[in-house]
């Protein structure tokens, strides 16, 4: 016997003789095909509480599931149920059972003592399909360390119950809706059953799990939609009477398993249902209220499967399917689809074909995105949708018929505008420059891709990049370098900058030495011809008798005097010289010194 740890919790409050709290019974699931459902369970009780002096809650019982040959499983679902804070681990066949979900009540009776409830649920649909009908034991539900003081009021209980919802191919198409929770009933409980769509009555019913209601207390009842109803087993004025009413027993003490013909009590056209219990003097928990509606209808969902995205392109073709899976009619063909960007209309289209129940249809269309929408925005498609928010479909759930994603379209890089990379001048507008550093000044994005090319269309096809950016020549300038930058998407944007030229100052060597040694035979000016091509080179002797006269069409000087007496070689001695460059940048004359020795 495994061991197991039980805390008896106290509330005292100063408050009216009955106080009630619990879980409202909301929608769980709800499922749709050619299905019913059926319980099987017991009670713990080998007697009714309120009848017995002693007590009267074991911890084992059994039950049993013979479900026709044609009947496949769809869906099992476990609830075990009984006084106290909760036992969390029972044995069902040998199996240790945890729950998925909990649920808890609470009352404080009229001396102020609080009385606590629990109710537990696991989804066993694998188990019961592998194993089928037969004999199901649930036992290990041990309530006993809550019972004498339950005993008190004569809400000691516990039991279980297996809601079993299976599949005939013989059967109508039918919507069944689970609903759980944990609500006890005071002198009157509503509950409103929603999501709902009736379109044809015939054979509906309604079933319950409920726990704690007494046979010999005949003060309840039980209304759809504000009609008080009944069965064979449930009398009119005692409706939780420790019944079965899918077997006919009646030893289920103190828990119901009932289900109620309701086809005269709901109308075509009907989204929800209300029921309503009433008891004046027994205690009676709602643990789970089922449905089985006849509603053929289809039920049309939609995903985006893929889309495209181009560079710098605002038309997307998107792959889509339409799936027409939980449902219990075919989709008819032309049903509208509607996509929206950021909530603002940009395509429609439309399904080709009728999709049959469980099947479904792929389909392509373009949408384009206005620029007024942003670049990263959230792309919905919402099958029967006009485009307007309607519909033309009735369905079986009309809540899901969209399908979003985050879209963000693909944009050239935005750069930055370089200035002109300025180089002296060679010769005839002939430099060689470095802009290796304009590989990082032109990005905004330190992960863009930068390369750079001598021609547009290069630069474009990404081909013959310039590998040597640290010293490049150009032969003439001004010459424009084209550059390509590259994201992570693969867009490209291409952008430029000019190569141009400066006449920078001269370099001037004043000292020759004519001799022939090829070392300082002339007047060398470094960066003056072919650069200055208008300039005039003036040289004098000490007296200021002018020597020589040079621009760009003569040699340069090598001490040669035309009017020398007796020779024509100027002697070594201190000349002095002006250069006139003729250019705008430099309106002054250069002038100085230079020395000529042999």
């Amino acid at each position: 016997m495994r061991q197991k740890k039980y805390f008896l919790v106290y509330f005292i409050f100063l408050l009216f003789p009955i106080f009630l709290n619990g879980q409202d019974i909301t929608l769980y699931t709800q499922i749709n095909g050619r299905y019913d459902f059926t319980f099987i369970g017991n009670t713990m009780n080998t007697a009714e509480n309120n009848l017995t002096a002693g007590l009267v809650t074991g911890t084992s019982s059994s039950a049993q599931l013979n479900l026709s040959p044609d009947d496949t499983v769809i869906k099992a679902f476990l609830y075990w149920s009984g006084s106290g804070d909760g036992d969390f681990e029972v044995d069902l066949n040998g199996t240790i059972m945890t729950p998925e979900r909990t649920f808890s009540h609470s009352r404080i009776s009229g001396v102020n003592q609080t009385f606590t409830y629990f109710s537990a649920f696991k989804d066993i649909t694998s188990f019961i399909q592998t194993n089928g009908n037969g004999d199901y034991t649930l036992s290990d539900l041990d309530i006993s360390a809550y019972e004498v003081y339950h005993k008190q009021i004569s809400t000691n209980f516990a039991g279980w119950a297996i809601l079993i919802i299976y599949e005939n191919s013989n059967l109508p198409l039918n919507q069944i809706n689970v609903y759980d929770g944990l609500q006890g009933v005071p002198s009157n409980l509503s509950i409103d059953l929603t999501n709902l769509y009736v379109i044809d009555n015939n054979n509906a019913t309604a079933g319950f799990i409920a726990w704690e209601g007494d046979i010999s207390l005949a003060t309840e009842t039980f209304a759809i939609n504000g009609t008080v109803i009944s069965n064979a087993s449930n009398p009119i004025n005692n409706v939780f009477n420790g019944t079965n009413s899918i077997t006919g027993a009646t030893d289920l003490y103190n828990m119901d398993l009932d289900i109620y013909d309701i086809e005269n009590y709901i109308q075509i056209g009907n989204t929800s249902a209300n029921i309503t219990l009433s008891s004046y003097q027994d205690f009676i928990m709602i643990n789970t209220v089922v449905t089985k509606l006849n509603s053929q209808l289809p039920d049309a969902t939609i995903t985006i499967d893929d889309y495209q995205l181009a560079c710098n392109n605002r038309n997307i073709p998107v792959s889509f399917t339409v799936y027409n899976v939980n449902s219990t009619e075919i989709l008819a063909a032309n049903t509208p689809i509607a996509f929206y960007a950021d909530g603002i209309v940009v395509g429609s289209t439309q399904t080709q074909n009728p999709i049959p129940i469980g099947g479904n249809e792929s389909g392509n269309t373009i949408i384009t995105i206005p620029n007024t929408i942003p670049s990263n925005f959230i792309l919905t498609a919402v099958v029967d949708d006009l485009g307007n928010g309607t519909g033309v479909v009735t369905e079986l759930v009309e809540t899901n018929n969209s399908y979003s994603t985050q879209i963000e379209l693909f944009i050239s890089p935005t750069y930055n505008i370089l200035p002109p990379s300025i180089s002296c001048n060679l010769g005839f507008t002939r430099g060689i420059f470095d802009f290796s550093n304009y590989e990082e000044e032109v990005k905004t994005n330190p992960f863009h891709l930068v390369t750079f090319h001598e021609t547009y269309d290069d630069a474009l096809n990404n081909i013959n990049p310039i590998l040597n950016t640290s010293s490049y020549e150009a032969i003439t300038t001004p010459k424009e370098i084209f550059i390509r930058i590259e994201n992570e998407n693969n867009c490209v944007s291409i952008t430029s900058f000019l190569l141009q030229v400066e006449n920078c100052p001269p370099i001037i060597y004043n000292a020759i030495s004519p001799n022939n040694d090829n070392l300082n035979d002339t007047f060398f000016i470094d960066g003056l011809r072919d650069i200055f091509i208008h300039f005039q080179l003036e040289i004098y002797n000490r007296w200021g008798k002018l020597l020589w006269l040079g621009n760009n069409d003569k040699p340069d000087w090598d001490g040669y005097v035309a009017d020398g007496i007796g020779t024509k070689t100027a002697p070594d001695g201190t000349y002095y010289y002006i250069l006139y460059l003729n250019d705008p940048s430099y309106p002054e004359p250069i002038n100085g010194y230079l020395y000529l020795s042999k």
